[in-house]
């Protein structure tokens, strides 16, 4: 930084600087001509042709004496000064955030003005405060705290508040926590936010995930050398979900309100129950449990899924013809999967309810392109449904009764086509999914009733012997 220091000033040096100072001295300061001579040596080492046209069509038009500029480009890759601005700026701008936010400290002041100042009497064990006290508070504490302790902070705290006129202290004091720890994680994410435009990139997010892993004490156990495995793990979910069209970003507002960051950051605790871990697809144990079944699938050792290979996940029903369309479809080379394309499959495979995993699974099953599902589409998968039923001499099923029955389902707004939103609407896209491209999947939908029906009789015997 000094040695950019230094050259900045030679240069400025160079320019004709007392020309401009007898030019401007009476109508401008010193740190104004400053800011002039800056321009001028940036527009010379940028070569900015567009900047100085924009500057003369703002002496010629009124528009421009009006109406300020509102939008400025992202600087180029060549043009090294106005990155490193740029860059500096945004880390001064952070750091200005960062000392806005209450410390621990500060923290355990704000609780305790909270307590010594509750509206007594006590509800329960629990204290409250009316909006009189809280005022009191937020003059107390300082300018520091009036941006955790506003009017409309009061007010929509009270809506929910058992007791009118008051709220529960400890509902006050929580929200002004989970505000803090929400700025305190923006600010940390936004610092890998190279470009300042509000979006994260996947290398982005992998530096953030990387650096986390060490304040993680779930995590200690890991060993190095599958780190990248992990944060590999850990980005695709993100991704999965929050970038379903496949832009290759996602906002850091959307990664601070969705539940996920919440799940990853449960690692700092001591100790977590096994069934959490197991439900938490960060978790060191859920991590671990998908890499193994990814090397337990990759039988030729070769870092790489086959068709052949893929058949054997999950229960090992999957149809030939839906393998075959997601190898068409996904990111492959020479025609195996890598890890990152397996995590996506299995994303949408295990939560095949959600929106996204339905966005993936549809373009899977649209074979045509065209946006929409025929009953040719249906048919189609059904084939391989069919297959399997022949294989397990089971009894053949009528496609014309499956397709009917899912088309009842569905309730597209269009009778001879299905849409992604019509399967999202209806509430069946699971179902619709998996008994077309899972048999096993199917065989309980088909046999439903007579599941329910033991079910029932194998509760009743219970009882009786009770």
């Amino acid at each position: 930084m000094n040695g950019f220091r230094e050259k900045l000033l030679a240069n400025l040096e160079k320019s004709n600087e007392s020309d401009i100072r007898a030019q401007h001295a009476a109508t401008k300061t010193d740190d104004e001509i400053e800011d002039i001579l800056f321009q001028r040596y940036r527009e010379e080492l940028a070569g900015n042709a567009r900047l100085k046209q924009v500057i003369e069509r703002g002496k010629s038009s009124d528009t421009y004496r009006f109406i300020p500029q509102f939008h400025f480009e992202l600087p180029k890759n060549s043009d090294g000064l106005a990155q490193k601005l740029r860059e500096e700026a945004r880390t001064l701008f952070l750091q200005k955030r960062s000392k806005e936010l209450l410390d621990n400290n500060e923290l355990k002041l704000l609780w305790s003005l909270l307590e010594s100042h509750h509206s007594p009497p006590l509800m329960g064990e629990e204290q409250y405060i009316n909006y009189e006290n809280y005022c009191k508070v937020a003059g107390i504490a300082g300018e520091k705290f009036k941006r955790y302790l506003t009017a409309s902070t009061f007010a929509r705290l009270v809506v929910s508040s058992s007791y009118p006129g008051k709220i529960s202290v400890m509902s006050l004091f929580n929200y002004a926590m989970r505000k803090v720890w929400l700025q305190q994680t923006r600010i940390g994410l936004s610092l890998y936010d190279y470009t300042g435009q509000g979006y994260l990139n996947e290398s982005d997010l992998e530096s953030y995930i990387l650096e986390l892993i060490p304040t993680f004490p779930q995590l200690e156990g890991l060993e190095k050398s599958f780190h990248s495995f992990y944060v590999c793990t850990t980005v695709r979910k993100f991704f999965f979900f929050l970038d379903p069209l496949r832009t290759g970003r996602i906002r850091i507002r959307d990664i601070l309100t969705c539940t996920f960051l919440d799940d990853l950051l449960e690692l700092r605790d001591e100790e977590i129950p096994k069934d959490a871990q197991e439900m938490n697809w960060f978790s060191a144990p859920s991590a671990l449990s998908v890499y193994g079944h990814y090397l337990n699938l990759d039988k030729d050792h070769n870092g790489m899924l086959s068709k052949k290979e893929l058949i054997g996940y999950g229960s090992g029903t999957l149809t030939p013809i839906f393998l075959d369309r997601v190898f068409a479809e996904c990111l492959t080379y020479d025609g195996e999967m890598d890890y990152k394309t397996y995590l996506d499959f299995v994303l949408a495979l295990e939560n095949r309810s959600e929106p996204q995993s339905l966005h993936y699974l549809f373009r899977i099953l649209d074979v045509e392109h065209k946006g929409y599902l025929t009953p040719f589409t249906l048919n189609y998968f059904f084939k391989g449904i069919q297959d399997e039923i022949s294989a397990h001499r089971a009894e053949p099923v009528n496609f014309a009764d499956v397709k009917d029955e899912i088309f009842d389902m569905v309730k597209p707004a269009d009778p001879s086509r299905i849409t992604l939103k019509d399967l999202i609407v209806s509430g069946h896209g699971e179902t619709v999914v998996s008994i077309l491209i899972e048999f096993h999947k199917f065989w309980a939908y088909e046999n439903r009733e007579v599941m329910v029906t033991d079910s029932t009789a194998s509760n009743g015997e219970e009882t009786h012997n009770l």
